[in-house]
């Protein structure tokens, strides 16, 4: 028999009438705005799939936009995102497209944050509320914001698994997962931590001190505290 929880049963608190189209599309906003980290600028949302055809009926545009404000999929003044966001200078659009061969509740977020700085987070509600990040910036993740989570970007060189896997070891904070990808050898490559425990700052900037390290962002479960940006 399935293991079946009380999440599956009764889905997530939100507000609007599809835990896929509102519930999972506010979290992906929220997830991307923490990702960026920094004040926004504009945002265009590129629609695939179901999320291209019935944005506005089931609430995904209003959904999108309050996650992209910080709401949870609860928050009361999602209804109202899309006056909020004008209220607050940041441009959005929205746009149909076909991204290709991805999850039906698919949607592109290109942003331009306050320093003119371009970011693509592509990512999917897959059902019940539950979201996952497949691409930030053309490099490929594996990130449900089930988990506390680090991303870091950094030279495809020998020992820098062993050094990141090291530095939490000696934190006691457990990997639940972990994904490596790289566009090619030698270059640049992307690993993605989702660990059984939140990260705390000082861990973080030991991982930011290895040799080679770009860029490392934190995520903490969506509605959580303390997410960051590094």
């Amino acid at each position: 028999m399935a293991n079946v929880g009380v999440f599956d049963v009764l889905g997530p608190i939100m507000i609007g009438p599809s835990s896929s189209h509102t519930a999972g599309a506010a979290r992906l906003g929220k997830i991307a705005r923490t990702i960026v980290g920094k004040e926004i600028k504009e945002v265009t949302f590129l629609l695939h799939g179901s999320f291209s055809k019935t944005y506005k009926g089931h609430g995904t545009d209003r959904a999108l936009v309050a996650g992209i404000l910080g709401m949870n999929p609860d928050d009361a003044r999602l209804r109202s995102s899309l006056e909020l966001v004008k209220q607050q200078g940041i441009k959005i659009e929205f746009v149909p497209t076909d991204l290709g061969d991805y999850h039906p509740n698919t949607v592109k977020f290109l942003i331009k944050d306050i320093d003119d700085v371009t970011w693509e987070i592509l990512g999917s509600s897959i059902g019940g509320g539950l979201i996952k990040i497949d691409e930030i910036n053309g490099n490929k993740v594996n990130l449900t914001g089930e988990y506390p989570t680090i991303i870091t970007s950094n030279e495809d060189v020998p020992g820098t698994l062993a050094k990141i896997s090291g530095i939490l070891y000696d934190a006691g904070i457990n990997i639940a997962s972990m994904k490596s990808d790289r566009s090619q050898k030698g270059k640049e490559s992307t690993l993605t931590f989702e660990l059984d425990h939140e990260v705390p700052l000082e861990v973080v900037e030991q991982i930011k001190l290895i040799q080679g390290m770009n860029h490392v962002i934190t995520i903490n479960p969506v509605g959580g505290p303390n997410n960051e940006n590094c």
